[in-house]
């Protein structure tokens, strides 16, 4: 086994709130992902936080996975996949996390894909005025953003600060726009200051658009995960 392999091995962990896969190395934990919640404590929960209803020997108390939250069966009835927390199996929400929970299942089912098959682009560094050919993708590990061409870049997704998409399109009637391109700020390790990227969509063919219109659109939906968990 690779060091690369070896740092990037998972195992299997049991929690109060089921199985899971988790990096055997936290420095290798994907940048998208969540920390369990704690739970509410049994005591301090003798009713439903959602809709009141009073705990008792038939009315059993859950905790939600996603918020730790405490309900009746009725509220937290939904098993639904969190991958953001590694769990193997659907695991027990309340409604309004299954929802979120949902949402972001389609992330990681489709466009996490997206970002790891890669797509091209012209990419300017910093104030350069001459734009490279480059492949970008995701990693396998969702660690870094990895660039190739005549040039090799690999970006830290945890060093990112700052993506900008940019479309073309919009009216003032409220028609339809595409992204085009984006403005990556990230931190070079040992360095305070940011440096800034620019990719543009080439123009070159039409199938070759509409990758990197996918491909964006995949990327604004992995800063808004990135984002949420900065802020957890």
């Amino acid at each position: 086994m690779s060091a690369c392999e070896a740092r990037d091995a998972k195992k299997l962990v049991r929690s109060p709130s089921g199985l899971r896969m988790v990096p055997e190395h936290r420095s290798a934990r994907s940048p998208f992902g969540l920390d369990e919640p704690p739970w509410v404590p049994d005591k301090e929960c003798p009713r439903c936080m959602q809709c009141d209803t009073k705990f008792d020997f038939i009315t059993r108390k859950h905790h939600c996975r996603r918020c730790g939250k405490c309900f009746c069966d009725k509220c937290c009835s939904k098993k639904v996949p969190l991958p953001r927390m590694c769990f193997v199996d659907p695991v027990r929400q309340c409604a309004e996390c299954a929802l979120i929970s949902q949402k972001e299942t389609e992330f990681y089912d489709k466009q996490l894909k997206v970002l790891m098959n890669g797509a091209t682009f012209f990419v300017t560094l910093g104030t350069s005025d001459k734009p490279e050919l480059m492949v970008c993708r995701l990693s396998n590990n969702q660690r870094y953003l990895v660039l190739d061409g005549d040039s090799h870049y690999e970006i830290e997704i945890i060093q990112i600060s700052t993506v900008q998409i940019l479309t073309e399109g919009f009216t003032p009637g409220g028609g339809n726009t595409r992204a085009i391109g984006m403005i990556l700020q990230y931190k070079v390790p040992g360095s305070e200051e940011l440096t800034q990227m620019k990719f543009t969509a080439g123009e070159d063919f039409s199938c070759n658009k509409k990758l990197s219109a996918s491909w964006l659109a995949a990327m604004h939906k992995a800063t808004k995960l990135l984002y949420e968990s900065r802020d957890q």
